[in-house]
């Protein structure tokens, strides 16, 4: 079978990386070249809101450069993203643009969840190792230029995530703003860091027990093959599968207090690192050893996977190049479970609803026309359908509406995160059209048709138990002849349900021009 080259690029706050993959069904990923450059633009952005015109005719010279090797191996696909650095510049869109134009090379811009989701999947192109590892209590460490995301794992599954302002490159322009001395960067580091720390152990560690961290960085994983030179007190450990990468915790500390007893020109020779990568790479272990100690775990791992990794193994789970053997929307859906449980939902509710909505969305495909991003779209909407009586029942829909938009939720776009707050707050209040916004933020026309849609089954669904007691033992729903039949068996007295059904299903067939009606069935 033939094989297909793919190109993954990540613009990062200080690295360029492109990285050339041949994909096939038989053999899956298998890398054939990787171009990487110190590019120092997420400290113009962090500081002024803009790229300087040296950093940026150093990236597109570097674009160009990165164009001519993917035809040259042929490359049939890629895929290039900007990070955290493209985030904060003011004038990001007219940037892309530019690059594009005078490069051939378009970026798309990752939001802080997409970048975090991405970077979960490249752990995931380790394979066995990565479910292996998964299976205990486990913290994946998550450190950018721009910032640290600390994510929670139970059993495979989600627990808790959260984003920390305390990326390497931020850190560093900190310490120059104070005019730190550099026998003051440690305890000043550590200050900054173990500050926010404290916040997240008091709010989402609590009684966890914590076996073991993944560090996903681009400094510390150069040099963690070196960390039992350092140390008398542990040693590099072999992992599930034989790794050498995984460490004993008391050796990676012993190597980062090693870092600060040798000189620049010292721990480049021996770490076979730059020069200028190393004040960076101090900063981002101390940030591991802060966090190491708070979540007192035995074992670290360090797979040294990047970005790019992520990107392909994302493109060839999509093209099926190879099957995923985690479940990333599981993902989706337990971080949403965990803002429900945080805003005191009720679990049990949101399945019922949950399963009612799925069975009308299911059973109306063919009119609707969504998909299944837009069903896993409906599932988070069921969820967090009513977080915001946390804050005030009076006013639900505006403060569930809030809870969403300013709730990272790890896998989802501002743009969908904003899609879902929409439908929960309309599902509480009078539905506001397009044409009669006034303020349409990043929503398309397309999105807010997604919007209606989606509202129109969410609110349908809430009817069918507005009462919340789970009346209907069994229901059944079919689309036939014009009507959404609805079919419920139960003996108990539906007529709440039955009067307050009218006004929903009268938005739902102004939507979609299909009247629901319910049928009760006798036992």
């Amino acid at each position: 079978m033939a094989v297909h080259l793919f190109g993954a690029i990540d613009v990062g706050s200080y690295v360029y990386e492109m990285k050339i993959f041949e994909l096939s069904r038989k053999s899956g990923i298998r890398q054939i070249d990787n171009i990487r450059h110190m590019m120092d633009i997420g400290t113009d952005t962090y500081h002024t809101g803009k790229v300087s015109r040296v950093h940026l005719a150093e990236l597109k010279r570097i674009l160009s450069e990165s164009q001519k090797i993917m035809k040259n191996y042929g490359v049939e696909a890629y895929t290039a993203y900007g990070t955290s650095a493209f985030r904060e510049m003011k004038n990001s869109s007219m940037i892309v643009t530019q690059l594009e134009q005078e490069t051939g090379i378009h970026i798309d811009i990752l939001e802080n969840t997409e970048q975090r989701f991405m970077d979960y999947k490249s752990l995931a192109s380790k394979g066995s190792v990565f479910s292996k590892i998964m299976e205990q209590s486990t913290a994946i460490v998550d450190i950018g230029g721009g910032s640290v995301q600390i994510s929670l794992f139970e059993k495979d599954k989600l627990s808790a995530s959260q984003n920390l302002r305390l990326g390497v490159l931020r850190i560093r322009e900190q310490l120059e703003r104070v005019g730190a001395r550099s026998v003051q960067n440690e305890s000043l580091i550590e200050e900054i860091v173990n500050t926010q720390l404290s916040v997240f152990k008091k709010l989402y560690l609590k009684d966890r027990d914590i076996k073991q961290i993944v560090v996903i960085d681009d400094y510390l994983a150069d040099a963690a093959g070196n960390a039992s030179n350092f140390s008398g007190t542990g040693k590099v450990i072999p992992g599930p599968m034989g790794e050498a990468e995984f460490i004993d915790t008391a050796a990676l500390i012993g190597f980062i207090d090693g870092l600060k007893n040798r000189s620049t020109m010292e721990l480049s020779d021996q770490l076979k690192i730059s020069d200028e990568k190393i004040p960076l790479l101090q900063i981002s272990s101390i940030i591991i050893k802060c966090i190491a100690k708070a979540l007192k775990a035995d074992v670290i791992w360090i797979p040294g996977v990047t970005l790019c990794d992520g990107i392909v193994y994302d493109y060839a789970t999509a093209k099926k190049f190879i099957k995923p053997e985690h479940d990333f929307e599981q993902d989706i859906l337990t971080c949403a479970l965990q803002t429900s449980k945080r805003y005191k939902g009720s679990e049990e509710r949101a399945k019922t609803l949950e399963f009612l909505t799925l069975q009308i969305f299911d059973s109306m495909k063919r009119i609707h026309g969504m998909g299944d991003r837009e069903r896993l779209l409906l599932r988070l909407c069921a969820i967090l359908h009513d977080c915001g009586k946390y804050i005030s029942m009076q006013n639900l829909s505006d403060c569930s509406y809030n809870i969403i938009k300013s709730t990272e939720i790890i896998g989802l776009t501002a743009r969908e995160r904003e899609i879902v707050a929409n439908v929960v707050r309309y599902n509480h209040r009078d539905f506001v059209f397009y044409e009669e916004r006034e303020d349409f933020g990043i929503l398309t026309r397309s999105d807010y048709m997604i919007i209606t849609k989606l509202t129109a089954i969410l609110r349908l669904a809430n009817g069918l138990d507005r009462s919340h007691k789970k009346k209907f033992t069994d229901v059944r729903i079919r689309l036939r002849e014009g009507q959404l039949q609805i079919s419920v068996s139960t003996k108990k007295d539906i007529t709440l349900e039955k009067g307050l059904f009218s006004k929903r299903a009268a938005f739902f067939e102004e939507i979609f021009s299909v009247r629901p009606e319910i049928r009760q069935r006798e036992f």
